[in-house]
């Protein structure tokens, strides 16, 4: 394990490293929502509907990039890390971060449905598009945002972040 000696880091190092975590995953994020947002304007766009959703997108990726910061300062998700291959930790990640943020998404859509004056129920329906189906759609597409996030977390924390960007950035 290259990270098994624990580096304790100055509050100002901490801050630092957190922001750039954040900054990085806020990123990674706002290019997958961009990416179907874009996807979601092209279609309502052929049957005449206008839709801008760049900063939805952009609101979306700060808002969830915090929650999962959050829940991994937590320690969601960490159960399976040592005891099973890097696939199930990973799988195992992505799904308890999927439920998170459905958790969240529940909660920011109940405040804001309040705060427009809305019943619970009526703020709560429009999760994921408002139908089964589209509901089932967004958590799989989330779902497949995760798996990568987690995914390079897990490799890194085996072999050492710093060899991880050195891997995928300098050349051979």
């Amino acid at each position: 394990m290259a990270n098994s000696t624990p580096v304790k880091l100055s509050r100002r190092e901490r801050l630092q490293a957190e922001l750039r975590e954040f900054a990085i995953l806020a990123t990674y994020l706002f290019v997958c929502f961009s990416a179907l947002a874009g996807f979601k304007a092209a279609i309502l766009s052929s049957q005449g509907i206008s839709f801008t959703p760049w900063l939805f997108a952009l609101v979306k990726a700060l808002v969830c990039a915090k929650f999962l910061l959050v829940g991994r300062w937590f320690g969601l998700g960490d159960g399976l890390a040592a005891k099973y291959p890097l696939i199930v930790s990973t799988l195992y990640r992505s799904l308890t971060f999927l439920l998170v943020l459905g958790v969240l998404t529940v909660i920011e859509e109940a405040v804001v449905g309040h705060l427009h004056g809305e019943a619970l129920s009526a703020s709560i329906v429009k999760i994921g598009g408002g139908t089964l189906a589209q509901f089932a759609a967004t958590s799989v597409i989330l779902l497949l945002v995760l798996i990568p996030f987690f995914a390079a977390r897990a490799l890194g924390e085996i072999v050492g972040e710093k060899t991880l960007v050195r891997l995928y950035f300098e050349p051979r």
